[in-house]
């Protein structure tokens, strides 16, 4: 065991010399001593959503910030107080929260150290902080309330506040739900909906039974169990969605009360955690087996107790602050690696004889089991240095060639493929190997790191002499399974051989693909199940057993392409008889041409480093090598030199744009010169067209001016005419008038002389004939108008 004292730096190494997990339990242990040598107890600590850093407040109030993974530790805050609880922001991975002395909680940035927000309205001590899954929401406990914060606007949503005489124990968020645990010390249970606190359900406060005085709780990561303990060495494990108390487990008589429960998580449970951790009052975590109730393994003693303890979202390591107020960093690996042994050793018979009865194991436990069978020592530090290499040349292409819809897939496959290459030269090589590593790299998308290894081990173990005739396929595993088929199914031998059928053609698909093709994800399932069972040749005997059960429509068969078609494709077959007949062949099959003769024994990968893997021409694969590197230079070369003609082109290209810029530029200022000239053009002609009118106006005006004056002059005309005809007029009038007059003076006259006429003659006739009476008016009359 390691010991840093990081004394009053401000950052540096975790450790100077970086651990082996499997040499030891206790990685690291990290103090803190002032000055005068006196020793600042760390007081809580908290890891990231990663697991590969964690939180530590001391008693002076510095926050730490750890980095396991890349073995650097750096001061984050000074906050003046000491911290009494400490969380991240699940969202913002760069901010955490800090309860304070002060009865405040305080949000920080770790990287730039600022202060993002101050929270308040406690009046107690917290004691803890539950960040919601999503990271949008907090719930801060002391001991009369719970506060509900909104972690984007920092502001207080709710308030639960309780009676005096009943204390809360703790109030925290289940994982990927919206419901509220409340947990009360009256033993009383509540589940809270989060938006609404509408309370969905309480559990039954157990009558029977003495009474536990709950204390400390647990969840697994599927939020379906709950653990809980208290002032007892017992106990209660309730099914949340039953809301049933399932299980009371009992721990030894050296535990009289429960500090703190927590869950072991593992990578294969899918969040229903089978391994818990108790924390007793004499310093000492012990994990138990929920199921079997049976001590794993303990970590602390009596002379180096526990107070708190953390546990990394990804179960590898397990961070304790221990009595003297150090921090111990615990390798969870190291912790399990003897109960693993005794899983897959001491228990290997059970887990046969349970496979045998049931064909398969339990589909919840199969990943466990198969870690256990294959013994995966989860080398994490020469993983890393694989992965860090980057993608293998041989492999960055990949989705040309093996294209797949899931790009995280994709990436995942490309991952493992590059560390198997890095690993070995020939993997990078191997042409088949994709088909070999997608049905695993499926399998355990969420955890390369295991992939890799179960692909590792299934390579040097199953895949025994599979690379002594690289490039060719493996002339001899072929052969043993020919000479199997031989003696078991003479006459189908006979019909693949009459057909121009050769091994490579019906065992070679079924073992370069590990039997993906034509199986179903269920059947595949079960077929290796029994395959990480038995010696490595059962891979050999299934192969035989697919072809034997398969006898009816292989007979049936007579041309090379419905022989391809049909190992390459799904076909009808009975899994459970197709497994017999491979027990069936491991058993009755002659020791001289047996599989198990010519094959070694099952053996894991080292732990620590990887074993070195030799098994294949080395001077092909560096011919290939050398071949792919020689084509890889004259590819880069020929994408240089496609570059350079690519950047040429791209100048001329710029060139010509240049110049069509240049043209357009002078064509839009010529368009824009002819636009303003007809612009101009256009006002001309708007202004002559105005004059036009304006002149043609004038030109009427002229018009009607001389039209009016003609008709004036015509009116004058006609009423000098009329003066004239009036003058004329007036001079007839007055010629009438005076030849009237004239007439009227002649007839006066004419009057005149006849009446002296008359008168003469009156006198004439009177003095003639004195008898005759004088005449007439009449004849009188008469008279004149004969005298005229």
């Amino acid at each position: 065991m390691q010991v840093t004292d990081i004394g009053n730096k401000e950052e540096g190494k975790v450790w100077h010399r970086k651990p082996t997990p499997g040499k030891g339990y206790v990685l690291n242990q990290i103090i803190r001593t002032a000055q005068q040598a006196k020793t600042v107890r760390f007081l809580h600590v908290a890891f990231d959503t990663t697991g590969d850093s964690f939180l530590a407040g001391d008693h002076h109030g510095n926050i730490y910030v750890f980095d396991i993974s890349r073995n650097r530790f750096r001061l984050v805050q000074k906050t003046g107080q000491a911290c009494t609880a400490l969380a991240f922001n699940l969202r913002r991975t760069t901010e955490f929260l800090v309860a304070l002395a002060d009865y405040s909680i305080k949000c920080f940035d770790k990287d730039t150290k600022q202060l993002v927000s101050w929270m308040r309205g406690h009046e107690g001590a917290v004691s803890s902080i539950s960040v919601h899954s999503s990271g949008r929401y907090a719930i801060t406990t002391s001991s009369d309330t719970a506060q509900l914060w909104d972690l984007d606007t920092f502001q207080r949503k709710r308030k639960l506040n309780i009676r005096q005489c009943v204390g809360i124990q703790r109030v925290f968020f289940l994982p990927l739900s919206n419901t509220i645990l409340s947990c009360f010390s009256d033993d009383s249970i509540f589940a809270w909906e989060s938006d609404t606190l509408f309370c969905k359900y309480q559990l039954p406060v157990p009558e029977s039974g003495p009474r536990i005085y709950y204390k400390a709780f647990a969840v697994t990561r599927d939020g379906k169990s709950l653990a809980a303990g208290g002032r007892s060495n017992l106990l209660h494990l309730w099914c949340l969605d039953s809301r049933q108390l399932v299980r009371v487990l009992q721990m030894p008589s050296q535990v009289r009360s429960v500090r703190q429960l927590e869950f072991l998580p593992d990578s294969f449970d899918g969040g229903a955690s089978q391994t818990l951790g108790v924390l007793s009052q004499d310093g000492v975590m012990r994990f138990i087996n929920i199921h079997t109730c049976k001590l794993l393994f303990h970590m602390g003693s009596h002379d180096d107790a526990i107070t708190a303890v953390t546990v990394s979202p990804n179960g590898r390591h397990v961070v304790a602050i221990m009595d003297n107020g150090s921090i111990n960093v615990y390798s969870t690996q190291s912790l399990t690696q003897e109960y693993n042994k005794v899983t897959s050793f001491g228990g290997f018979k059970r887990l046969v004889a349970l496979l045998k009865a049931f064909g398969e194991y339990p589909a919840k436990y199969r990943m466990f089991v198969w870690r256990s069978l294959l013994c995966l020592p989860e080398n994490h530090a020469a993983y890393s240095s694989l992965t860090d290499k980057g993608l293998h040349s041989a492999y960055l292409t990949l989705h040309e060639k093996y294209p797949i819809k899931s790009h995280k897939l994709q990436r995942g496959l490309q991952r493992v493929l590059s560390a198997l290459a890095h690993w070995a030269a020939i993997f990078g090589e191997t042409e088949y190997l994709p088909l070999v590593a997608f049905p695993f790299v499926k399998l355990f998308q969420n955890n390369p790191l295991l992939c890799f290894e179960v692909v590792a081990t299934v390579i040097v173990n199953w895949c025994q002499h599979w690379f002594e005739y690289f490039p060719n396929p493996p002339l001899n595993i072929l052969s043993m399974a020919e000479n199997v088929l031989a003696h078991h199914d003479k006459e189908l031998l006979q019909h693949l051989v009459d057909c121009g059928i050769t091994s490579q053609l019906y065992v070679w698909p079924l073992l370069e693909t590990l039997f993906s093709e034509v199986l179903t994800r269920d059947e595949w399932l079960r077929l290796f199940d029994n395959v990480f069972s038995n010696h490595p040749s059962f891979l050999i005997m299934a192969c035989v057993a697919y072809i034997t059960c398969c006898r009816e429509p292989l007979l049936l068969c007579s041309q090379k392409q419905d022989f391809e078609y049909f190992f390459h494709h799904r076909n009808n077959l009975d899994m459970g008889a197709m497994i017999k007949e491979a027990y069936r062949l491991m058993s009755s099959t002659p020791a001289d041409i047996h599989p198990r003769t010519m094959l070694s024994d099952f053996t894991p990968l080292s732990r620590g480093q990887y074993p070195v893997f030799n098994h294949y021409p080395e001077f092909i694969v560096e011919y290939q090598s050398q071949e792919r590197e020689r084509i890889r230079l004259q590819e880069m070369e020929y994408l240089r030199e496609r570059q350079e003609v690519s950047a040429l082109h791209a100048d001329c290209l710029r060139l010509m744009l240049w110049k069509q810029g240049l043209l357009q530029q002078a064509e839009d200022q010529r368009r824009q010169i002819l636009a303003q000239e007809e612009e101009k053009l256009t006002q001309q002609r708007t202004k002559l067209a105005a004059m036009k009118r304006e002149l043609k106006v004038k030109e009427l005006q002229l018009l009607d001016a001389a039209r009016r004056r003609f008709l004036k002059h015509q009116q004058d005309l006609r009423a000098s005419q009329i003066q004239r005809l009036d003058q004329e007029i007036r001079r007839k009038m007055d010629l009438r008038e005076r030849e009237t007059a004239t007439a009227v003076q002649d007839l006066e006259v004419r009057q005149m002389e006849l009446e002296a006429q008359r008168k003469l003659l009156e006198q004439v006739t009177h003095s003639s004939h004195p008898s005759v009476p004088p005449s007439s008016p009449q004849s009188f009359f008469l008279c004149e108008i004969h005298g005229r």
